[in-house]
């Protein structure tokens, strides 16, 4: 309506002011093809300003406005999130969640896939089973209803053994109870920011062949048999995990009791990265091939007291690296090791590595660059069981630059003096090397202060001991160097 008025008022004060702007004479002689095309041209303004303004202003109706069309889904593209309590999981812990659990499992089963993983193993495309900070009492183990699936994670909560629990049985069981067309079971299964505790009834969880499954963030107790069990399949990743039978920081009056193995390995191709493992007989059992530790900290059952810090139970097909792990008042056992590396590590507390014979056989080992510390009980950092048979097959076996505070240094290098006058100088070695009667490589220089050139020869290479003489008596001083590892 103000734009109307404007556009009438601009109309009126132009035509005013051309009546006034001009002389009288002037406006008599004005012809009237000039006053007809001032007039046409105030209609064209009037024009736009009214078309203008039904351009911004929207059509004014009595009738409501129309109601927003309701979202059509396409079939498969609900949401993939399941809320175990909306399933009637209760988050107290008081009522068994079972049922309810094992509900929601199936549902995201049995819930929208896009195509595949691996070939008969269906994507479910990131399902998520979120257990919603809750503890959840359960009396049988959770599993999958069947093989087959891949890209699933179950996250966010704690999960508690009852006391009716199988004793045999894992809180979480990724085994199949029916094969798929799949070599594996499942592929990408995902594990996170979970506390499980078994009380004292079986296993944390079991991953049974299956492919790129990751465990992260766990913390897992009260097991009496494995707190994670990996069987067959490839690439398991254990990382960022505590693990123990009993909750404790050291120093534990029953110590001597723990039982249980905190992760055992019996698949190739898994990692375990910055875990801590706290109380256990034996921290990390290890029986496939082509696994990696890192950031391991055991001081789950000291030594002394029979607990292992890593076992390598693989004889003859080791194929096991073992990086900058802290081994705290518990060592590592290898039996028959084949391709072994222990380095960059720390050995606390008389911690040392105990190389087993089985068959006699030691190949491609590699033990550098690790710090002990002891107690000054004598303590040798390597040592051999060789209870069974002593080891007959030892090659590429490197022993070395290993430091050492309050233990004994064993090597497979070595480097030693001695000083005399006479014609003969003898050095021994088995103090400090690892295999006894065993030298493969030496040498010698010897350096004489007296006025004859003697001649003079390696004689006797025997018990570790490097014998030199000369064909006359002369004051010398002999440096030797010595090799085991070939």
């Amino acid at each position: 309506m103000i734009m109307i008025i404007m556009g009438l008022a601009s109309l009126f004060i132009v035509h005013v002011i051309g009546e006034n702007s001009l002389p009288f004479d002037h406006q008599k002689h004005s012809t009237d093809g000039y006053y007809h095309d001032q007039m046409q041209n105030m209609q064209a303004f009037k024009h736009s300003l009214l078309t203008r303004r039904q351009l911004a202003t929207p059509p004014s109706s009595s009738s409501p406005a129309p109601a927003p069309q309701a979202m059509h889904r396409p079939p498969g593209s609900r949401p993939r999130v399941y809320q175990v309590i909306s399933y009637g999981a209760d988050p107290t812990g008081k009522l068994d969640s079972t049922e309810a659990l094992l509900e929601a499992i199936a549902d995201a089963f049995n819930g929208p896939s896009e195509g595949f993983l691996m070939k008969g193993i269906s994507n479910l495309g990131g399902a998520y089973i979120n257990l919603q900070g809750g503890n959840y009492r359960i009396s049988k183990p959770l599993r999958l209803p069947a093989a087959g699936v891949g890209n699933l994670m179950i996250s966010g909560g704690t999960l508690t053994a009852s006391d009716d629990f199988p004793a045999d049985g894992y809180l979480i069981d990724l085994s199949a109870s029916s094969s798929s067309s799949s070599s594996y079971n499942y592929e990408y299964i995902t594990f996170k920011d979970l506390m499980l505790d078994c009380n004292y009834r079986g296993g944390g969880i079991s991953v049974i062949n299956s492919l790129r499954t990751s465990i992260d963030n766990c913390y897992i107790s009260h097991f009496n048999t494995d707190g994670i069990l990996v069987q067959d399949g490839h690439e398991t990743y254990i990382r960022n995990s505590f693990l123990g039978q009993h909750i404790t920081a050291g120093g534990d009056p029953g110590e001597r009791n723990f039982s249980g193995t905190a992760i055992n390995l019996m698949g190739n191709d898994n990692a375990v990265t910055d875990v801590v493992i706290f109380s256990a007989a034996i921290g990390v059992m290890i029986s496939g091939q082509a696994n990696t530790l890192s950031g391991v900290h055991c001081y789950n059952k000291a030594t002394g007291f029979g607990g292992t810090g890593i076992y390598l139970k693989l004889p003859s097909l080791t194929q096991t690296r073992i990086v900058n792990c802290y081994l705290d008042y518990s060592g590592i056992v290898a039996e028959d090791p084949v391709q072994l590396t222990i380095s960059s590590s720390f050995f606390l507390g008389d911690a040392y590595i105990l190389l087993k014979s089985v068959k006699g056989l030691a190949k491609g080992i590699t033990i550098v660059d690790n710090m002990f510390s002891g107690s000054n009980k004598g303590i040798e950092i390597v040592q051999l069981d060789q209870s069974k048979g002593i080891f007959k097959q030892i090659d590429q076996v490197v022993v070395d630059r290993n430091n050492v505070n309050g233990m004994n240094l064993k090597a497979t290098a070595a480097k030693g003096s001695v000083q005399g006058n006479g014609t003969s100088w003898t050095i021994d070695f088995s103090p400090v090397l690892l295999f006894p009667n065993l030298i493969d490589h030496v040498q010698y220089s010897l350096s004489s202060s007296g006025s004859v050139f003697p001649s003079h020869a390696l004689r006797n290479v025997s018990e570790n001991r490097v014998v030199v003489e000369s064909d006359v008596a002369v004051p010398a001083s002999v440096f030797v160097t010595v090799d085991q590892a070939s």
